[in-house]
């Protein structure tokens, strides 16, 4: 007997285990040999309004799931947790919530973590088949956290009122729910996060999160496709993209916000061409170049090689509805912090739309004039064939050896903002918007030779001299057995 009821025992011991590893799938999301990196990319960013721009199957979807649920249970890896918080997961539909999102949540969360389940229809005794109002949640604090469920076809005022911790939208929401969400986390300082494929074209969505229009400090995104699913096969990938168009696998596999007419510069991206900043050598310093605006922004950039002839953006301003006094106050301004090179009469000499030989309204002169009045010397003899251009531009973007040879510093937030937004038009000419950075770009690129590189200066005989001296000193103090 007791031989029998040991067994019994141990069997209810396995089976509690097998149940208690069934019901917490959270413990192996991204753990043992397949990582999906860039969901733990999104996972540890600190910033509070994150997005995730996938493909499907990419695994965006599991990204909002998992940080709900480690938001609702206070276990959160990367983040300060809190005590009874309180999130929306926001659908665009109830069939979508069940068969989406909620279908997620539900597969992640542990049963035992359950308080309480409130249904909108269906019984809560089987919630995957039903839509759930909210879920009440064990948070490891000791308290209640709670999880709500909201549909976009429920129109803005059913966002209204309630202070949240934190907002998921699973796809993409109309813009005033997006805006009357961030208000329900702004005084509690919660956190904004959307997975989406991006379908519908150049939405809110691309203007405020993707270009950054506002260059908000607190917007982060990350695009997902399905190469970077390590639980998607090659040959599955492979069958999927042979049954969609170009169009269709730019959103479907790359998550890839598109145009008609595409992108102008479709070989940039941004994890090869945007680098950290760093101390450039005062010998790789270029030139600068300015497209001029008064109510359009103007636009100037400081532009370094090295001596393999790659360019390098170092340095950016950008601003609208100012005089030329103000903006060469500025470009000089910058030029002295990066100890540019002056020219003999101690101006700064840049390159200039020859649009600048015009005289403004408000004065006799034209902007060239104005600006040497100032102390910035222009040269208009630019290049602006936009096509030859174009073309110039994407050979540095990526070259015959598929190499990339320009690349801009993170900190020239409007340059990369305009190179990600630059799409073709109708009339196979760029759309005319938003641009200024693109035409200051694009002269600087053409103001070089083909293939050009910098070459060390010679040294002069003084300097060859000199060498040789240090070197004998040298010799001779290692000979007396002394140091360099």
């Amino acid at each position: 007997m007791k031989l029998n009821e040991a067994l019994y025992n141990l069997e209810l011991i396995d089976k509690e285990i097998a149940r208690r590893k069934e019901n917490n799938k959270l413990q192996e999301y991204n753990k043992g040999k397949k990582i999906h990196k860039k969901q733990m990319l999104f996972h540890k960013c600190k910033k509070r309004n994150r997005w995730v721009f996938g493909g499907n199957r990419s695994g965006k979807t599991q990204c909002g799931a998992v940080e709900a649920i480690w938001l609702a249970r206070g276990i959160h890896p990367f983040r300060e947790n809190k005590p009874n918080t309180e999130g929306w997961v926001v659908s665009l539909s109830q069939q979508v919530q069940r068969d989406v999102a909620q279908d997620k949540i539900l597969y992640y969360l542990n049963p035992d973590w359950i308080v309480d389940i409130v249904m909108l229809n269906g019984r809560k005794d089987s919630p995957k088949s039903g839509v759930i109002d909210y879920i009440l949640i064990k948070n490891i604090f000791g308290g209640v956290s709670k999880i709500g469920f909201k549909t976009c076809d429920q129109g803005r005022e059913k966002f209204q009122g309630t202070s949240l911790d934190w907002v998921w939208f699973d796809e993409e929401p109309p813009f005033d729910i997006y805006l009357e969400c961030r208000m329900r986390v702004l005084d509690k300082v919660g956190d904004i996060f959307g997975t989406m494929t991006p379908l519908k074209g150049l939405t809110w969505v691309y203007d405020k999160i993707y270009l950054n229009e506002s260059n908000d400090a607190e917007v982060w995104y990350i695009e997902m496709e399905w190469a970077d699913n390590p639980f998607l096969q090659k040959a599955e990938i492979d069958s999927l993209s042979s049954v969609l168009s170009p169009d269709e696998l730019e959103s479907r596999r790359f998550g890839k916000f598109s145009a008609r007419g595409g992108l102008v510069y479709s070989e940039f991206d941004i994890n090869t061409h945007v680098i950290e900043p760093f101390k450039v050598p005062t010998d790789w310093y270029d030139k600068i170049s300015i497209d001029p605006g008064l109510h359009n922004p103007l636009s100037c950039h400081w532009y370094a090689v090295d001596y393999d002839g790659n360019v390098y953006v170092i340095a950016e301003h950008y601003e609208a509805e100012q005089t030329i006094e103000y903006h060469a106050n500025k470009i000089k301004e910058i030029c002295k912090k990066l100890g540019w090179k002056q020219n003999f009469n101690g101006f700064y000499d840049c390159l200039i739309d020859s649009a600048a030989n015009q005289r403004t309204l408000s004065s006799p002169k034209s902007v060239s004039e104005l600006f040497y009045d100032y102390g910035i010397n222009v040269n208009t003899n630019v290049n602006k064939d936009m096509f030859s251009g174009i073309s110039r531009v994407k050979s540095y973007l990526k070259n015959a050896k598929n190499e990339a040879k320009l690349f801009i510093f993170s900190n020239c937030v409007n340059m990369i903002r305009e190179i990600k937004g630059y799409w073709w038009g109708n009339e196979d000419a760029p759309i005319k918007k938003d641009d200024h950075a693109m035409d200051d770009l694009r002269y600087y690129i053409m103001s070089r030779p083909e293939n050009a590189t910098l070459e060390k200066e010679k040294p002069t005989m003084i300097q060859i001299h000199k060498e040789k001296l240090l070197s004998r000193v040298r010799h001779n103090n290692l000979k007396r057995g002394g140091y360099y």
